[in-house]
């Protein structure tokens, strides 16, 4: 009885209930884009950084972190990478050997960082040979290197010229060679893209004379959601001579970045779900004063305020409802489209962006619990503003509500 008079006051005035529907729709559509852009951003600057290079745990040599030189490398040691390799959760564990050089073609020279790395498990850890723009892929034991796409521009370098590498080597001696370019890799983020030199690894370790040294070993995980456990599980395996460390360690300007970010977003959600509450509540504040003379003669001819409050109620809800379902019907198929076709900002808005080390990129991330969690959240909004109809009609006064 209640839900068929719920039902039919909501199409008695269809302007008012479409008018508040239509409030709650654009309500929960920016609520799921604006947090699908955020998780999206976020995501694509982790895929960008974190799976492209770093890894989401590496381990080191302690104290290696600290200070980054080849003197602080540790023995390739096949018993560490069996005790690491029985853990189910790791994917992949790929040995390298990293140091700063200087670049040289003709009378342009650059900084550079060198990653000697086994290319099978390199490929495995980071998809490198899918980022692979011109030329090919390295193999294992062949002298020669990939490039990244930035640092070939500035070189004025391609496929099969000639780079000349000058630095350190391990324990002060001098390295120092040429090598051609097999390949032309593009990074997502422009800080990677602008510096990185790669090598097979048993070629890096004989130019930098640290035969079986590796400076790290970067681990890829199956469900990065575990990181942190997997992280301490390691941390108890590798012993006191090692340090175990993930992306958020490895990169704190990034996390604390993208920590700082998701507050702000939670004020500009907090003050879009007040700018709802305030429109929900205007909806309901007008119909109740509109329909003060039919509360009247209701309670009047003796219907209980109890039900014609809860019928009060179950419209909100109800009208909320067809609101919420309504916006998940139309955010969805945007989200979808903006997960695959990005939005690219250009200009220079991109040049800001990239000068941070960030790629101009905005997809929008397709995660069910940021649907159900935006939706719930504004049907709660209209449960919690549902109750004022409730207190007005447990207040009134038929005789005075009928008097025109």
């Amino acid at each position: 009885m209640i839900a068929k008079l719920t039902w039919r006051n909501l199409w008695r005035n269809p302007r008012r209930t479409l008018i508040t529907m239509t409030s709650v729709t654009f309500a929960v559509l920016l609520a799921i884009l604006m947090q699908s852009f955020q998780k999206g951003v976020f995501d694509n600057l982790v895929k960008n950084v974190v799976s492209f290079y770093h890894g989401y745990i590496q381990v080191h040599k302690k104290g290696y972190w600290d200070e980054q030189v080849l003197d602080n490398s540790f023995q390739y040691d096949d018993s560490l990478v069996m005790k690491l390799s029985r853990n189910p959760e790791i994917k992949v564990l790929t040995p390298r050997i990293e140091t700063f050089l200087l670049a040289s073609v003709g009378n342009s020279t650059k900084g550079c960082m060198l990653v000697g790395t086994d290319p099978v498990k390199e490929n495995l850890l980071t998809g490198l040979k899918d980022k692979i723009v011109k030329g090919r892929y390295f193999t294992d034991n062949e002298a020669a290197v990939l490039i990244a796409e930035g640092l070939a521009g500035r070189l004025k370098l391609t496929v099969q010229d000639t780079i000349i590498l000058l630095g350190q080597g391990y324990h002060g001696a001098m390295a120092a060679g040429k090598y051609p370019v097999r390949g032309i890799i593009h990074f997502g983020s422009p800080a990677l893209n602008d510096g990185l030199l790669y090598m097979p690894l048993a070629q890096a370790q004989f130019f930098l004379s640290a035969e079986n040294m590796l400076t790290s070993l970067a681990v890829g995980i199956r469900e990065p959601e575990k990181m942190t456990a997997i992280q301490q599980l390691l941390l108890s395996e590798m012993g006191k001579e090692y340090e175990v460390m993930n992306w958020k360690e490895l990169m704190p300007d990034i996390a604390n970045h993208i920590k700082a970010d998701g507050s702000s977003f939670y004020i500009f959600t907090g003050v879009l779900y007040l700018i709802i509450a305030f429109g929900i509540f205007g909806t309901i504040l007008m119909m109740t004063a509109e329909r003060r003379y039919e509360f009247g003669m209701l309670v009047a001819i003796g219907m209980k305020k109890l039900s014609l409050g809860k019928i009060l109620l179950f419209e909100t809800l109800l009208i909320t409802l067809l609101g919420v379902i309504t916006g998940l019907l139309i955010s969805l198929p945007f989200v979808l489209y903006f997960s695959r076709n990005p939005l690219r900002i250009t200009g220079e808005i991109a040049e800001a962006y990239e000068r941070f080390g960030f790629e101009a990129l905005f997809p929008a991330a397709v995660d069910n619990s940021i649907l159900i969690v935006q939706s719930l959240i504004v049907l709660i909004i209209a449960f919690l503003i549902g109750l004022y109809p409730l207190w007005h009609v447990g207040r009134i006064n038929p005789m005075l509500a009928m008097k025109k």
